[in-house]
């Protein structure tokens, strides 16, 4: 083929008055592996939903094979040979995996027996192991996300869009998904990688098309780039590097687990006798697969969830008979994974959020009053410091981006947690810049003598912040480890389940 399989053609979406994607123009050919870059919202997914059917354009065309197409829903992107996987899946827990597969595509009397076998070659063909007759709520997340690649072979995608799908997966099974890409690419078909990973853009993309403010900003070949020259095309300007990494000094031990056992919303057991210890000016990095614990270990040591066995303390004090005020008065600040729903109130002002867990504090009062100018005050100074992107204090939190509420409880976090700070997914869903301006403000806390502990399904990240690296699977702690005792593929192994029984190594 000459031409470019699929072509959009200066794609504009405004959603209100706030421009999404402006005359965004881009190619991709059969056989090709995109690999689409760009900041929170750089409008790289607004546009590949409206490929999928998902929105609607305000101005622009589609054309496949030359032809001009209208795409109403996803329906129709479908018949067209276009499927997409989304971060959060839509499969059914309930049903099996042929269920799933087959769900919406076949009509009438179903022969089981068939079905089973066409789904199963299908996995075979591709190198996956699934069983077709497992629940999908019974399967791993990395098997999971097969079934919806599968469900889109099954549909015969000629155009796979994949919007951050390493995101959920061990290294192992990121690995392996980059084989199936390239084998998939191989077989004439084409794939649009959305990733903000960019060691994975240069391991499999054939070309690389970077957004910025809603416009394509660059569109070259990966054997003609770099890392460094991909970011600064992202954000724009080139980040500074992170500060060198202190020299490891032994603290005064802080932070105590011992045998720390709790069950999760269901009632399931969620951590099983996880024991370790934190020092001061020292960061402890929590890596494994989102799920497998971690928000029950946040949980625990802030007390918004009770202990079913073992004891948690502070500085030798026991945390168990103290309520969630008294350990935030104790000096813990906790960064939690879901900004929006568990860190912040939306709909309030910027300095009714940075008040929310020290209203209490009589700093605020003015006689019996809240000094609403001192709130004020110390808000906007938090600002300027932060460098939050914000009209000013009274500004409404859920006018601001991600990012920006993101560092809004990070500095929060950083004044109430005067002795132990709990990031957990710090950046996720962070562009570069903000995920630089978070990674310098915990290194900083460290500097400061405070204890850190960093929970992040990013190896990156945890390698880049971490002192030591402990590691958990269905909530039971696989081992601690130096970073230097840890690869990528032994830590991928132990994010699996392969490991020796739980150790910890000294400071």
């Amino acid at each position: 083929m000459t031409g470019p399989y699929l072509e959009l053609r200066k794609i504009t979406k405004l959603f209100a008055k706030v421009v999404a994607n402006r005359e965004v123009s881009l190619t991709i050919r059969a056989g090709e592996v995109v690999a689409l870059l760009g900041e929170n919202g750089a409008g790289k997914s607004t546009v590949m939903k409206i490929l999928y059917g998902l929105y609607h354009a305000d101005s622009g065309e589609i054309l496949i094979d030359g032809a001009p197409r209208r795409i109403h829903s996803p329906k129709d992107a479908m018949k067209l040979g276009i499927s997409m996987i989304q971060q959060h899946f839509s499969l059914v827990p309930a049903h099996t995996v042929t269920e799933n597969i087959i769900l919406g595509n076949v009509h009438g009397r179903i022969d089981w027996p068939v079905y089973h076998e066409r789904v199963r070659a299908l996995a075979a063909q591709y190198g996956f192991e699934v069983d077709p007759r497992a629940l999908v709520r019974d399967l791993p997340v990395g098997v999971q996300q097969k079934v919806e690649i599968l469900k889109a072979l099954f549909q015969k995608a000629q155009l796979l869009i994949m919007d951050e799908p390493t995101a959920v997966l061990t290294p192992q099974e990121a690995v392996k998904l980059m084989d199936f890409v390239r084998q998939f690419a191989a077989a004439g078909h084409s794939v649009v990688f959305i990733t903000h990973k960019l060691k994975e853009v240069m391991e499999v993309a054939d070309r690389i098309i970077v957004m910025r403010n809603g416009e394509v900003h660059g569109d070259v070949a990966r054997a003609a780039t770099d890392e460094r020259e991909l970011s600064t095309l992202m954000i724009g300007r080139e980040l500074p590097p992170l500060p060198a990494e202190a020299p490891a000094t032994e603290g005064r031990e802080l932070l105590r687990l011992e045998g720390v056992s709790v069950r999760d919303a269901r009632g399931v057991r969620g951590l099983a006798e996880v024991s370790f210890t934190l020092h001061e000016g020292e960061i402890l990095g929590v890596a494994g697969v989102s799920g497998n614990g971690q928000q029950e270990l946040c949980e625990a040591i802030c007390g918004f969830r009770p202990l079913a066995a073992g004891r948690i303390s502070l500085d030798g004090q026991d945390l168990a008979p103290l309520g969630i005020r008294a350990r935030i008065a104790l000096g813990i600040g906790y960064v939690p994974a879901d900004r929006q729903k568990d860190g912040l109130v939306m709909d309030m002002s910027l300095a009714e959020n940075m008040m929310l867990k020290s209203s209490y504090d009589p700093k605020w009062k003015h006689w019996k009053l809240l000094d609403r100018s001192k709130v004020a005050g110390y808000t906007a100074g938090r600002i300027q410091a932060y460098s939050i992107k914000a009209p000013g204090p009274e500004a409404v939190v859920k006018e601001l981006s991600g990012g920006n509420q993101q560092k809004l409880i990070v500095a929060r976090e950083v004044d109430c947690g005067t002795r132990l700070i709990i990031f957990d997914q710090p950046t996720r869903g962070l562009d570069l810049g903000a995920i630089d301006y978070v990674h310098k403000a915990i290194l900083g806390e460290r500097a400061k003598g405070k204890g850190v502990l960093c929970i992040s399904t990013e190896l990156s990240e945890i390698f880049a912040l971490s002192d030591r690296i402990a590691v958990l699977y269905k909530g039971v702690l696989q081992g601690i480890f130096r970073k230097s005792e840890l690869t990528t593929e032994k830590i991928g192994l132990l994010m699996a389940g392969y490991a020796a029984p739980a150790q910890e190594c000294a400071p």
